[in-house]
């Protein structure tokens, strides 16, 4: 009897360790799933909540303002305008291309600017949340459609933003540059680029100022806080944090002034620098032809821009920075001021001309196959003999007028902000060794004597240089003026280190180029007492001329396919007595420099000295009937263009 109640203890003992089993588990468990709950209710509270809030709100990035630029009186010459546009934010529309098909249904989408909009999408499929513009610069007709048709339009909405827009058009088109499109090119060559170069269409300047000032141009980016609902449409806005807008820029340029080179040049394939001798600012940096940077904004059409790169006169190009030329005759002054600093020769030394010169068994020709008979320094830059500088050439050598050539700015890359900026060049005997491992000739020295052979300038050196000889100082080309109104500062007013007295006798020279009857220039001069101007003629030949047709008669350039015909060039500054401005005007294949850039050049600085249209007085009187008819036509003209500015505004 006793066997059934041992039996009985030990069974519910063994049922009692097992309760304690299970339930501790129960009990453990409930513990870790409470210690659980609690470290994510508790100690990863922020995160979810985070998290949750992703669900529910997006944040966006705000393009900044673009920086304005204007001229040195207040002229806008880069502006931004209000303009609609229609965009779409992928991760929000589901199915983009069911959405676009219902968008085309009720407006009328560019195929063109639909394409690129499409090709932008698969680009950012990495950042679906990033808007693409599918339509730019809508009406507000558009606009209305697709705000009452919301519902049916997931991710797509209207906005207003900032378009960029260049008033004076061409006339500036070289030196302001334009924007575009952030392009793969251009996300590759910068360096960790910002977040907000990848919003689809979002604009960096492309060439010249735009380019060149891009940092202070753009600002910096903002941001916005928006709350969307279950499909991913903005129910409101939370906050925003503005950017930066980004810095005006006032450029030296004379607006004015610009537009008068601009039209004086037009139909010529030539480029014009003005710059101010007192402070080295650009007043006017001109090439010819021009192109509307308009055009490029919301990208180019491939038959506007075959339109530009087919044409001979090479639209794009700015001949004024980038263009590089031989000097020809202008470079005399050069070769003469070396010289005259190594006491090598004095103004009134006197050199025989009889048409040419013999060097090692070759003969070197004067551009006046008869000869000029016996000149001083004075009449061999009045009448441009050659031979009279390769005679110079020979006693001083090709290191010291190189050295001479770079004190006046020459062969020397100039730190402004432009596009393809050139260096130039002014050999000499280690240059040629090391680029081309010859050793230098002589010829090669009287070649250079004149401005031809290996000698390059651009148009802005050119026009630098002359400013130096008005002033005998070390002035430097300044573009920008200032920045949100801060003053940049004047460089170069050092002296030169020249002998004033070598200087007064190169200014004097030119000053009978311009005014003396048997100058080179005389037919260009400026009639007016208080603003007479100096100037040296160039011309530089682009072909060689056989013996065979030296013997002959050389080919007039008339008579020569146009891209076969000399480069006319002109370098001027005016009053003489007090240099205000200096210029330098270049032709390309226009022939003489004496007849064709001497009166363009005049024309230009009696523009800038009057700061407006100058009285037909201060021409020679044979051309002022001329004169009036191309100021008529200018009037007429600039009327036409204020015209096309309002209306582009």
């Amino acid at each position: 009897m006793r066997r059934p109640g041992r039996n009985a203890e030990h069974s519910q003992a063994k049922l009692t360790r097992r309760s304690l089993v299970v339930g501790g588990l129960q009990l453990g468990f409930v513990g870790l799933l409470a210690a659980r709950m609690r470290y994510m209710q508790v100690e990863q509270a922020d995160q979810f909540r985070l998290l949750a809030e992703e669900n529910r709100i997006n944040i966006r990035l705000i393009a900044p303002t673009r920086g304005e630029i204007f001229d040195r009186n207040g002229i806008a010459l880069a502006r931004n305008v209000p303009s609609y546009r229609i965009v779409i934010v992928p991760e929000d529309a589901g199915n983009v291309t069911e959405v676009i098909q219902r968008l085309a249904g009720l407006i009328e989408l560019d195929s063109e600017e639909l394409d690129r909009a499409l090709v932008e999408i698969e680009r950012t499929r990495t950042t679906p949340f990033l808007p693409v513009t599918l339509a730019d610069r809508v009406g507000w007709e558009a606009i209305s459609r697709v705000a009452v048709n919301a519902p049916a339009l997931p991710g797509i909405t209207p906005e207003v933003g900032l378009t960029r827009i260049y008033p004076r058009s061409a006339d500036t088109a070289h030196v302001v540059g334009y924007v575009g499109p952030v392009s793969d090119y251009d996300l590759e060559r910068i360096q960790d680029p910002e977040p907000v170069l990848r919003i689809p269409r979002f604009q960096i300047g492309k060439v010249g100022l735009e380019a060149k000032e891009e940092e202070q141009l753009r600002g910096k980016a903002g941001a916005k806080r928006v709350e969307v609902n279950a499909t991913g449409r903005v129910m409101r806005e939370l906050d925003r944090r503005e950017g930066q807008r980004g810095a005006d820029l006032q450029l030296t340029l004379d607006a004015d002034l610009q537009a008068y080179v601009q039209a004086r040049l037009r139909g010529e394939s030539a480029s014009a620098v003005v710059v101010d001798c007192e402070t080295g600012d650009l007043r006017a940096v001109s090439s010819a032809p021009s192109f509307d940077p308009n055009l490029f904004v919301r990208g180019i059409s491939v038959a506007d821009y075959q339109s530009l790169t087919g044409d001979d006169h090479r639209p794009l190009a700015n001949k004024s920075v980038q263009g590089t030329y031989p000097p020809g005759s202008i470079f005399k002054m050069i070769t003469a001021l070396a010289a005259l600093e190594e006491g090598l020769v004095r103004p009134d030394d006197t050199v025989y001309c009889p048409g040419h010169l013999e060097v090692s068994g070759r003969r070197f020709h004067c551009w006046k196959r008869a000869g000029h008979g016996h000149v001083d320094l004075q009449n061999s830059l009045k009448q441009s003999c050659d031979v009279y500088y390769y005679d110079l050439a020979l006693k001083v050598g090709i290191d010291k007028i190189s050295a001479m050539a770079n004190r006046f700015g020459l062969g020397v890359r100039h730190d402004i902000p432009m596009s393809a900026v050139a260096a130039g060049l002014t050999p000499d005997r280690e240059w040629k060794q090391r680029v081309h491992k010859q050793d230098w000739l002589v010829g090669d020295t009287v070649n250079a004597s004149i401005g031809q052979g290996y000698l390059l300038a651009s148009p802005l050196q050119l026009a630098l240089m002359t400013a130096r000889i008005a002033t005998g100082r070390e002035l430097m080309p300044r573009l920008v003026k200032s920045v949100d109104g801060v003053e940049t500062p004047i460089t170069g007013s050092d002296s030169l280190g020249i002998n004033e007295n070598n200087l007064r006798q190169i200014r004097k020279a030119m000053f009978a180029v311009s005014n003396d009857r048997r100058g080179t220039a005389y037919r260009a001069r400026i009639i007016d007492d208080a603003f007479r101007m100096a100037g040296k003629t160039g011309t530089s030949q682009v072909r060689n001329i056989t013996a065979a047709e030296r013997a002959s008669g050389v080919i007039n350039n008339a008579d020569l396919p146009w891209a076969r015909r000399d480069h006319a060039l002109f370098v001027s500054f005016a009053p003489f007595d007090k240099p205000k401005y200096a210029c330098c005007v270049v032709v390309e294949h226009g022939g003489g420099g004496s007849t064709v850039a001497g009166p363009v050049a005049r024309d230009i600085l009696l523009q800038a000295l009057f700061e407006g249209t100058p009285p037909l007085t201060a021409y020679p009187e044979a051309d002022r009937g001329k004169i009036k008819a191309q100021q008529e036509r200018l009037q007429r003209e600039q009327v036409e263009r204020e015209g096309n500015e309002s209306n582009r505004a």
